[in-house]
C-alpha cells in the first residue's frame, strides 16, 4: 500500500516577531538549526514518504518561497489555500486529491513548524500508526510522554489497547497547570498533531462528522476548491472529526517534540551556552546574561545585564520582552 504525507505549512507566526512576518512566517525560518523548519519536515520523512508523494499546504504568498527551500517536492504538489481555514478544511482537501490518484493510499500529516529530536524515532513512530490504521481501519494520532505541566497543548487519555496502540479515551485541550500535572501522572500523552490513516477511511469519517464541512463537501468531489473553502467554516481537525469519530487510536512515539509555539522554545530546543542563553547572529554579551534568547538577523547587537529576557532584532524591529509573554506578543503584533 503506498503512503503519501501532507505537510501543513500556513500560519503567520505571530509569537516570532519581528524574525517571522506573514511574507516569511516562522516555518520558513532557521529557528530548530541551520535550516529552514519545512525543509527539515520533509527531509524528516526520507525513508518513510518519497518526496514526489509529499502534499504542502501553505498560503497563496507562499508557494514561490516554499518551492525554493523544498525543490524535492513537485511544483504541483504544493497547495495554496484560498483563504486559511484550520486544519480540517487542509486535510480534506489533501485527502480527496490522493483519493483521486491513488484511491486505496495510506497517509499522514505533520506540520511544518515542529522540532523533532530524533528523526529515526519519529519515522518508527508513524510507520507503527500507520500499521495500526491498516489493520483496524481506524485514526490514528501519535502522542508523546509529556516532560512539564504545558498548558498551551492538547493532551490525550489513552483507553482500553487495541493491537499496538489504545483507543482514546478523551482529548484535553490547553489544561490548567494543576490538571496538566494530574494528566501527567495518569498517563495522559502530548498530542503532537502527527496523524496517520486511510484516505478512505478519513474523507469518510469527515463526511459523517465533519459539519463544518458539509456545506462545502459538494463543490470538493466536483473538483472546485475555491468553492469548497468558502462554504466550508474554519475549524481544526482535531475538532471536527477526530473527537467526534469513533475509530480513533493513539499510538505512543518516543521522539521529543515541540511545536516551537514562542520565543521560549528555544531555550529548549537549541543548545544552550554556559549561562543558559540562546545566542543567534551578530550579537555581544555581557558576563551577566543569563537563561535568555538574544537573536540578531543582521545589525550588531550588544546585551548587558538580563536575566529571562527575548532580544530580537529584525526586519528593521526591535522586540525587548521577558520570557513567558509569547501570548502578550502576539495580542501586540494582532493590534490593528
Amino acid at each position: 500500500m503506498s503512503i503519501w504525507a501532507v505537510i501543513l505549512a500556513g500560519g503567520s507566526g505571530t509569537r516570532f516577531w519581528p524574525l517571522s512576518t506573514p511574507e516569511r512566517p516562522k516555518q520558513l525560518l532557521p529557528l530548530a538549526g541551520d535550516r529552514p523548519l519545512l525543509t527539515q519536515a520533509v527531509e524528516r520523512l526520507d525513508g518513510l514518504v518519497p518526496a514526489e508523494q509529499v502534499l504542502v499546504v501553505t498560503g497563496p504568498f507562499l508557494v514561490d518561497q516554499v518551492a525554493r527551500i523544498v525543490p524535492q517536492v513537485p511544483r504541483a504538489q504544493i497547495f495554496a489555500e484560498p483563504r486559511a481555514a484550520s486544519t480540517a478544511p487542509a486535510l480534506a482537501w489533501a485527502a480527496h486529491w490522493i483519493s483521486q490518484r491513488d484511491p486505496g493510499a495510506q497517509m499522514v500529516s505533520l506540520h511544518a513548524d515542529w522540532a523533532v529530536g530524533d528523526d529515526r524515532a519519529f519515522r518508527a513512530a508513524a510507520r507503527h500508526a500507520l500499521g495500526v490504521a491498516q489493520e483496524y481501519d481506524v485514526l490514528v494520532t501519535v502522542g508523546v510522554t509529556p516532560t512539564r505541566n504545558e498548558t498551551g497543548y492538547g493532551y490525550i487519555v489513552p483507553g482500553k489497547p487495541l493491537g499496538g496502540g489504545r483507543a482514546v479515551r478523551r482529548f484535553v485541550e490547553k489544561p490548567s497547570a494543576a490538571r496538566a500535572a494530574l494528566l501527567r501522572r495518569r498517563g495522559a500523552l502530548w498530542n503532537t498533531g502527527l496523524f496517520a490513516w486511510g484516505v478512505a477511511r478519513f474523507l469518510g469519517e469527515a463526511g459523517a462528522y465533519a459539519r463544518e464541512l458539509k456545506a462545502g463537501w459538494p463543490a470538493l468531489a466536483a473538483g472546485d476548491v475555491a468553492g469548497f473553502f468558502a462554504a466550508a467554516r474554519p475549524v481544526a481537525v482535531d475538532v471536527a472529526v477526530l473527537e467526534r469519530s469513533k475509530r480513533l487510536a493513539v499510538v505512543a512515539g518516543t521522539f521529543r517534540w515541540d511545536d516551537i509555539g514562542s520565543w521560549d522554545a528555544l531555550l529548549r530546543i537549541r543548545s544552550p551556552d554556559a549561562r543558559g542563553n540562546i545566542v543567534v547572529g551578530n550579537v555581544t554579551l555581557a558576563d551577566d546574561v543569563r537563561r535568555s534568547v538574544i537573536w540578531s538577523e543582521s545589525e550588531h547587537l550588544a546585551v548587558i545585564g538580563l536575566e529571562d529576557m527575548v532580544v530580537v532584532r529584525a526586519n528593521g524591529h526591535t522586540l525587548v520582552m521577558p520570557t513567558g509573554r509569547a501570548e502578550h506578543l502576539r495580542a501586540l503584533v494582532q493590534r490593528p
